[in-house]
């Protein structure tokens, strides 16, 4: 992984979009540049493990992750996907609890521990952001767990659709440069169920897949009826 120092971060980022300085002061931001580093990962790198020491958030400034955990048997339970201006490795006992692979070429901005808990005694600002950050983290979970337990096929595919675009902010086209395979370890499904999910999707003219790492809603409405399991289509 390649790392850049904070000397100049501030000449390849627009500091003031980074989600962690969005809202305060310049010289704070200033001060967060200053303990940061730019860092970079290949598609298929591994970032970190679960167990790991944690020693430091990030944030992501380009490219996509996938966070998963592995069950005893190997099996994969991926536990979400990060995309520019989310925060990564949260973690209040030092020890990472998923591991976290890039998914193409990402770009972190990346904020080790020490530097950080020393800006925390010093802005009260900063401590309201990563409690924002960390509120965040817990809607999400409960948000997958029912995604996990209650929907069927159909309502978990439209689900993560309609979170994906939310979570990228461009409208009704989505980039999805995960595999279909990593949707299904997402979704509690298969990939064969995924790929035919987003078929019927499409045949419906809900949606349109004009390329494998592409999606564009056509009908948010219906999708959302379908997310929230009030569609009467059987699909």
């Amino acid at each position: 992984m390649y790392a850049a120092t904070s000397a100049n971060i501030s000449s390849k980022l627009d500091i003031g979009a980074l989600s962690m300085c969005r809202g305060l002061a310049q010289n704070t931001t200033q001060r967060i540049v200053s303990v940061s580093t730019l860092q970079c990962a290949k598609a298929g790198e591994t970032l970190f493990t679960e167990g790991d020491d944690a020693d430091g958030i990030s944030e992501v400034v380009s490219g996509m992750l996938r966070l998963y955990k592995l069950l005893p048997d190997g099996r994969r339970q991926i536990t979400g996907f990060l995309s520019a201006g989310q925060i990564l490795a949260l973690a209040p006992r030092g020890i990472h609890g998923y591991s976290a692979e890039a998914i193409n070429d990402v770009t972190l901005c990346r904020y080790p521990r020490v530097g950080l808990d020393r800006l925390i005694d010093d802005v009260p600002a900063l401590a309201r952001r990563l409690l924002a950050v960390a509120s965040h983290e817990l809607c999400t979970a409960q948000d997958q767990m029912l995604l996990l337990g209650r929907k069927a096929a159909a309502e978990k595919v439209a689900s993560f659709l309609l979170l994906m675009a939310d979570q990228q902010g461009k409208g009704d086209e989505i980039s999805v440069p995960m595999s279909r395979g990593d949707i299904a370890d997402y979704l509690g499904l298969t990939t064969e169920t995924v790929s035919r999910t987003l078929t019927k999707l499409k045949t419906m003219g809900l949606i349109a897949l004009p390329a494998p790492n592409r999606v564009e809603i056509h009908d948010r409405d219906q999708l959302e009826d379908f997310a929230i399991g009030q569609s009467e289509s059987g699909l």
